[in-house]
């Protein structure tokens, strides 16, 4: 009898091993990071999406001068191989925050030829630890940025982040250095009490603060006040070619109907500006 069945289960394990090696997903290529400086990562697939070069220059980026040259100068060391820490750019809403991420990697990636940018979806911070294991040892430095990194789903995604900063037994990538923008400097949405209740949102709160202290580097950025929201009008304007006798009344006009005052707000009334008059602008 166990003769006349053996030749069925070997059949039937041959057929089930074709079907496990269909549904295990394909090997992942070696990333190619030689035709591009900025790279989107998809954590689905594993790819590394190129992107163009980020167009907006550094120096248009008026009123955050301080923020400009502590975030420069410690992108500067990573480049060169030094100490240099982990960076959280947080503050208010439309200060820029973004920008100057993209803005200091490109000033300082034009003399750092091995420089690279990963850009990855907040939703996908989960995958940092993987993401490192695979820079790691490459000879490229990469910066990995999230942009409005936040954990609206407790402290799931805290416990990865901080797995991938600290690299668990083997410590973190060399090679790579992680910057992240937030509104909040704890990362932590205000609701969170309302939906975990408070000892769970309290759990989590001092796993997702215990993250926000792996950022060696806080830049925060406060509200833009009227001289400097100003400043970065005649800025823009100057540059573009777009004076007017009237500038600085519409310019707090729309301000004032925006409800705020940042430098998205002004960027967005000189591109409203530079349309009205017919002129074209760079970036």
């Amino acid at each position: 009898m166990e003769q006349d069945f053996a030749p069925d289960i070997r059949q039937d394990l041959r057929r089930i091993a074709e079907a496990l090696e269909r549904l295990a997903p394909p090997p992942q290529a070696e990333p190619d990071f030689g035709g591009a400086r900025l790279f989107r990562h998809d954590a689905t697939t594993g790819a590394f999406i190129a992107a163009p070069d980020y167009a907006l220059p550094l120096e248009l980026l008026i009123g955050v001068e301080r923020q400009k040259s502590r975030l420069v100068e410690n992108l500067r060391r990573f480049a060169q191989g030094l100490p240099s820490n982990h960076a959280l750019l947080w503050g208010v809403r439309g200060a820029g925050k973004s920008s100057l991420a993209k803005g200091a990697f490109m000033d300082v990636a034009r003399a750092a030829p091995a420089m690279r940018m990963v850009e990855i979806d907040r939703d996908e911070v989960a995958a940092l630890p993987v993401l490192f294991e695979r820079l790691r040892g490459r000879p490229e430095r990469f910066v990995v940025l999230c942009d409005d990194l936040s954990f609206e789903d407790g402290a799931a995604a805290a416990k990865a982040l901080k797995s991938a900063l600290e690299g668990g037994v083997s410590g973190p990538p060399e090679n790579t250095l992680f910057v992240a923008t937030s509104n909040r400097r704890h990362l932590m949405p205000r609701d969170h009490v309302e939906h975990r209740g408070a000892i769970a949102a309290a759990e989590d709160a001092e796993e997702e603060v215990s993250v926000s202290d792996r950022f060696g580097l806080w830049i925060g950025f406060p509200p833009m006040d009227q001289a400097t929201y100003l400043a970065a009008i005649h800025g823009y304007a100057e540059r573009f070619g777009l004076d007017r006798k009237d500038l600085e009344r519409r310019a707090l006009q729309w301000a004032q109907l925006r409800g705020s005052r940042s430098g998205r707000v002004a960027w967005q009334f000189i591109r409203d500006l530079a349309g009205e008059m017919g002129k074209t602008l760079p970036v």
